[in-house]
This record gives structure tokens, C-alpha cells and sequence, in this order.
């Protein structure tokens, strides 16, 4: 399935996508897509349901972040071999872990706010999992029984925040809507190859980052069961894992975001994001 959920921000309904790519109502069913609902038990019973029953969405509806509640929001810094490489830093031993705070979440297609006081705001595509299932001490062959889906995440990233302010990763990465996830959470059904799948981003129409999953230093099941070490994961967390080269940061010359630039995301099987940033307004 592919979940999505649409309608203004603070009162998205749960929906899915049928196979003619309209999205169909599924409130009479599910109240969100949060907590429990992202069991494996909740997907099947919505796995059952016949798209054509349901009430279609309107066309061009805004579509928010397909997941709701979470309560922790996890990132992996350097997991791809190429990335690491363009920014000059040794292949991590271990899975580099950093937060990035909830309140950051956002539609894949809701503008994008320059922060206060940045300089230095980078793009980075990614795939995020869900964890659909309590996460504790998971061995790693057991660790995709625990997602609940994959989704398409930009970790926009202010550098200055992140490097010159101490050091302290969780600032650069935490500011309004620097996290926007979606169009559609994947149930893992959906995706024949998750350590395979091309990944894109464009800036102003010019492509900036070219990669694939296939370049991972540290595959998905292998962090779930890595994090769930340290901390329990619940339903509804989110884990991003990471992005291939061409931050704006590791160009030469350098390369920023500004007000006015558009964005275009697209990774295969979990579509496509487009952002405008805009100027801060109080």
C-alpha cells in the first residue's frame, strides 16, 4: 500500500493511493496513521479494504508528512560511501546517530522557511523508514518485521547551525520544516529492493544529487537493529539514513539555498517532492 494523508496542516485524514494514483478517503476506517494503527495487524486490515469502496479525494488536495505523533526522529550522518568521500571524512565504523526534532515535519510539498540568522541552508535526499512495531534489542535479520513503511525525506541541514555553533548536529537540523517527509509512506511490500533504488535531487532544475541506496555503508535492517540497541523504538519513529554526494556543502564552489529556490526530490517507488524555500516571516 501506499499511505498517504491529506488536508490542510493539523487536520490531515488518513488516505491511500489506489492503482490509478487518486487518493481515496480512509478516515471511516482509521482515525491516523500513528502509534498502533502503523501495526501489522492495522495494515492488514487495511490491505483488505477495496480502494474502489472508498470516497476519492479531490484532485490537487495538499498532501502532509504520511506519518502522525511521532516522538522521536532519528538521522544517520555519512552512510554512504560516496558522500563521505566528498566531504573528506574517514568511512564511520559505526552508524553515526543525530536528532532531528519532530517539530520540524512538514508536507513533501509545503514550502520550505529560511531560518533566522542562516547562511549556510543545504539540500540532502534521503529514505526514511517508520518503525510499525516496539523496536527493543532487534536482531538484524529480524529487523524488517519492525517498519511499517518507507518514505521519501529531504534532512534540509542550516551548516552554519550544524558546524559553527559547537559542533551540536541537532541544531542544523531541527528548524521549521527542515524535515519534509512523504508524498506516501510504502508499505514494505511495495518495494521489491529497498538497498536499490535511485535517488534525485534538483535544484532550480539543475540535478544536484545522483545516487542509489546500493551505496549504503550501513543497510536499513542493520541500523534498526544498531539504534534499537541504545534506545526503544515505538511505532510512529521515524528513522532518515542518510544521503548520496552533491550537498550544496561539499560542491566546489560551495553552493546554498536561498529564498526562491525550488526543489524536486524523487526517489523510485516512494515519489517525488517539490519545495519552494520562502523568507521567514515572525
Amino acid at each position: 500500500m501506499k499511505l498517504v494523508r491529506f488536508g490542510q496542516p493539523g487536520s490531515e485524514k488518513p488516505g491511500l493511493i489506489d492503482s490509478q494514483g487518486n487518493i481515496r478517503d480512509l478516515s471511516a476506517h482509521v482515525a491516523d496513521f500513528a502509534g498502533e494503527s502503523l501495526s501489522p495487524a492495522a495494515l492488514d486490515k487495511l490491505r483488505a479494504i477495496d480502494p474502489a469502496s472508498l470516497p476519492q479525494v479531490p484532485a490537487g488536495t495538499r498532501i502532509g508528512a504520511p506519518v502522525a505523533g511521532t516522538r522521536n526522529f532519528i538521522a544517520i550522518g555519512l552512510n554512504y560511501v560516496d558522500h563521505a568521500k566528498e566531504t573528506g571524512q574517514e568511512i564511520p565504523k559505526e552508524p553515526i546517530l543525530f536528532n532531528k526534532a519532530p517539530s520540524c515535519i512538514c508536507g513533501p510539498n509545503d514550502d520550505i522557511i529560511y531560518p533566522k540568522n542562516s547562511s549556510h541552508m543545504d539540500w540532502e535526499v534521503e529514505i526514511a523508514f517508520v518503525i510499525g512495531s516496539r523496536a527493543r534489542y532487534v536482531e538484524e535479520q529480524d529487523a524488517m518485521a519492525h517498519i511499517a513503511g518507507f518514505c521519501l525525506c529531504n534532512d534540509v541541514s542550516e551548516r552554519s547551525f550544524q558546524v559553527q555553533r559547537a559542533g551540536q548536529w541537532v541544531k542544523g537540523k531541527s528548524a521549521e520544516t527542515f524535515g519534509p517527509l512523504g508524498p506516501w509512506l510504502a508499505t514494505p511490500d511495495e518495494i521489491a529492493d529497498v538497498q536499490n533504488l535511485a535517488m534525485s535531487l534538483d535544484v532550480n532544475g539543475v540535478r544536484k544529487q545522483t545516487g542509489s541506496t546500493s551505496t549504503m555503508i550501513f543497510s536499513i535492517p542493520y541500523l534498526l537493529s544498531y539504534i534499537s540497541q541504545f534506545m526503544v523504538l515505538e511505532p510512529g519513529d521515524i528513522v532518515t539514513t542518510g544521503t548520496p554526494p552533491g550537498v550544496g556543502s561539499a560542491r566546489k564552489p560551495r553552493e546554498y539555498l536561498k529564498a526562491g529556490d525550488e526543489l524536486v526530490l524523487r526517489i523510485d517507488g516512494l515519489g517525488e517532492q517539490r519545495a519552494k524555500v520562502v523568507p521567514f516571516q515572525p
